[in-house]
């Protein structure tokens, strides 16, 4: 089969990548310190915390917490944490501006487009259903989806494969450096979300980066042509 005969991919991550999910993140952080007795703690804190996981994000917020957070079993923790962030995840999460102008200028270009994010899958999916976003991915690959997560690019390839499509004629779009590494381990474009929650350094490796989400459009069909 000829490579260009193959539909294109289009893959996005999702938490400061397609959705601005800090503002409930950060409140369900808040809470479960203040549940543990501990102060609680500022979206601008949070932040940097974001895109290895849940478990991750829970043991960050304890080691924040310093000493008084020592006898904290994280596991039960992490589990408190998505209970807590589950019925609240869309609260105050919204699409970032644009993104459905983007994915539907994708959908006209002939792409498909699908989700692969460290978050689990069943809050992902909730998420995007109650965000009206759903309907625009064929596949969504979770973080607890296959046997492993993002940097390994066999999270990607897998998702990829979920989606029916070929990493020849795919590309992810993603904010964090789990996201550029992953792209990179899987010999996957990669466009790197600066309006995200990243630091400037995890741009290394991408494609190009992207300043807005309304980019995105048109640099995937300049990395990947019709």
């Amino acid at each position: 089969m000829m490579t260009a005969s193959l539909p294109r991919l289009a893959v996005f991550d999702m938490d400061g990548t397609l959705i601005d999910s800090l503002p409930d993140l950060a409140a369900c952080a808040s809470r479960l310190l203040v549940h543990y007795s501990l102060p609680p703690i500022t979206p601008d804190l949070v932040r940097p915390m974001i895109g290895d996981g849940v478990a991750v994000l829970v043991r960050r917020l304890l080691a924040h917490a310093g000493p008084a957070a020592a006898a904290i079993d994280p596991a039960e923790a992490t589990t408190r944490y998505m209970a807590d962030y589950t019925p609240h995840s869309t609260d105050l999460s919204r699409p970032f501006p644009g993104t459905e102008t983007m994915l539907a200028g994708l959908r006209a270009d002939g792409w498909r487009m699908a989700v692969c994010t460290n978050k689990p899958v069943a809050a992902a999916r909730h998420i995007l259903r109650v965000l009206d976003l759903e309907k625009w991915f064929v596949a969504v690959g979770g973080g607890d989806s296959f046997d492993t997560r993002k940097p390994d690019p066999r999270h990607l390839l897998d998702t990829i494969a979920l989606a029916g499509g070929d990493p020849r004629r795919a590309i992810m779009t993603g904010d964090h450096h789990n996201d550029m590494a992953a792209a990179i381990g899987a010999h996957v474009p990669a466009i790197f979300a600066r309006w995200g929650y990243g630091r400037p350094e995890m741009e290394a490796g991408a494609t190009v980066g992207a300043d807005s989400i309304t980019e995105v459009t048109h640099l995937a069909g300049e990395i990947i042509p019709a």
